[in-house]
């Protein structure tokens, strides 16, 4: 599985959309690791681009601190798993909370 993870500055970056890159990693969900993380400086924000442009490069699922709800929408389209409200921390604590399932979510911090 990979999952993607829009990140400033070494953190979560809190709305998907401003991110500076999106840290991209292959996990192994059985032995619970990351095998591989990949940044990616992500194209020009424009509307539904990311969606289309995260499954290119392989990703399953998102796990941002906020999203919009038509963003939401296009990545469950494109067959992408979405997690929002997550709270700020390096890429690899928020995976690796994930597969051992202590990944802590509030509220979207995108309103739109």
């Amino acid at each position: 599985m990979k999952i993607a993870i829009p990140t400033s500055g070494d953190k979560l970056c809190m709305h998907f959309g401003h991110c500076e890159v999106f840290t991209i990693m292959d996990v192994d969900e059985d032995e619970k690791q990351i095998i591989a993380t990949d940044q990616l400086v992500p194209p020009p924000h424009e509307p539904g681009m990311l969606p289309r442009w995260l499954r290119e490069q392989g990703a399953d699922m998102v796990i941002a601190g906020g999203m919009g709800s038509r963003a939401q929408g296009l990545f469950v389209e494109a067959g992408m798993k979405v997690i929002v409200g997550a709270k700020p921390d390096s890429p690899e604590a928020i995976a690796q909370s994930w597969m051992q399932g202590t990944l802590e979510t509030g509220v979207n911090t995108c309103d739109h």
